[in-house]
């Protein structure tokens, strides 16, 4: 497979398996498929993925192997479509971005679905948060909640009904670990919202990688993803050392536009965050300032036209010729040739808009 090629999966699933996926796209019981890679025959379950895109045309896949068990060492990923953003880049050059300016981000690439020989179109398939992701990263066992609603706010006090919670698991789903896993997480977003101010300063280097939360929320801040801070987002807990990183998940609603592809200005999201672990940490005076002083080395070294533009170009050129052949994109070519320069224009005018804010950090 040469370097302008993106690879072609072809799904073979049982006409009646459809039916019933399509009888119930909120059903989370996958169907029984068969991949074809490479000449490779691969046995998997797949099932729709998301929440309201399901909804779309163009559905969003979860997909596991069962035999043989891994694929390109993972056991299970996620075909996303992508199919609000014009661009089909944004998630992936978010995960980028974030991996670049030193968060754990999964892995991505572009695919080109077809299923029962019937064009589905250009995908990006991405890696899953699990224990593969953290073999593959040398990193030691630990816990994986993903964060699904908007309860998972790190908070007390629900962000869907605004009422006191009745439980700090709510808006989490465990993905990897134990029951005493759930209790290290309610116990660390008590002392978020309980603790006093000294003793807060005292005790957050113990149970979170401060240094990895302040590059998760400048990835927030630069991307502009404002579901960032209520979900869309994994919590690891390394065993070894107990503390807890962040992980970027489904950053589609960036770079200047909004979860319906609408253009959002660039002042949407200020560069404090929203969520209050933000607020605490940002109150302490020496990680205020460690978490300017890496806004001002993105801006000057990751968040720039030159640096980007290569990369955006690069995705652009690859996938374009298979956006052609995409039934759910090729009417809409125009807007998609023209989304690089709208992400530029956005890159412009949001490193504006948070040099201008870097004050408010003092």
């Amino acid at each position: 497979m040469g370097n302008n090629q993106i690879p072609h999966y072809h799904l073979f699933i049982h006409p009646l398996d459809i039916t019933d996926l399509r009888r119930d796209i909120w059903c989370d019981d996958p169907v029984p498929a068969v991949m074809k890679f490479n000449k490779r025959k691969f046995e998997i379950d797949i099932v729709y993925r998301g929440s309201h895109i399901r909804e779309f045309d163009k559905k969003s896949y979860f997909v596991s192997f069962h035999k043989p068990s891994l694929f390109r060492k993972a056991k299970e990923w996620h075909l996303n479509a992508e199919f609000k953003d014009p661009s089909l880049l944004r998630n992936k050059l978010s995960l980028d971005f974030f991996a670049e300016i030193g968060n754990l981000a999964p892995q991505s690439r572009y695919v080109f679905l077809v299923i029962n020989g019937r064009k589905e179109g250009v995908y990006l398939e991405i890696e899953s948060v699990d224990e593969y992701f953290l073999q593959k990263r040398g990193l030691p066992s630990g816990s994986i909640h993903y964060a699904i609603d908007g309860d998972a706010n790190l908070s007390l006090m629900s962000d869907l009904d605004k009422k006191v919670k009745d439980s700090l698991l709510l808006g989490y789903e465990r993905k990897l670990g134990m029951d005493m896993d759930d209790d290290s997480l309610q116990e660390m977003i008590l002392m978020i919202n309980t603790t006093s101010r000294e003793e807060f300063e005292k005790k957050i280097h113990v149970i979170m990688n401060v240094d990895k939360y302040l590059r998760w929320l400048a990835g927030i801040i630069f991307t502009q993803n404002y579901d960032g801070f209520v979900h869309n987002y994994a919590l690891y807990r390394n065993r070894e050392n107990g503390q807890f990183e962040i992980i970027p998940w489904d950053y589609d609603a960036t770079w200047g536009r909004d979860v319906n592809g609408k253009t959002m200005e660039e002042d949407y999201v200020r560069i404090q965050g929203f969520n209050t672990l933000s607020a605490r940490i940002l109150d302490i005076e020496h990680y205020r300032k460690q978490y300017k002083n890496l806004l001002e080395t993105i801006l000057k070294e990751y968040f720039t036209i030159e640096h980007l533009r290569p990369k955006i170009e690069t995705m652009y050129e690859l996938i374009r010729p298979y956006v052609l052949l995409d039934p759910y994109k090729k009417e809409k070519l125009d807007e998609f040739d023209r989304e690089p320069e709208f992400i530029l224009n956005y890159i412009e005018v949001r490193s504006k808009y948070i040099k201008n804010q870097l004050t408010k950090l003092d």
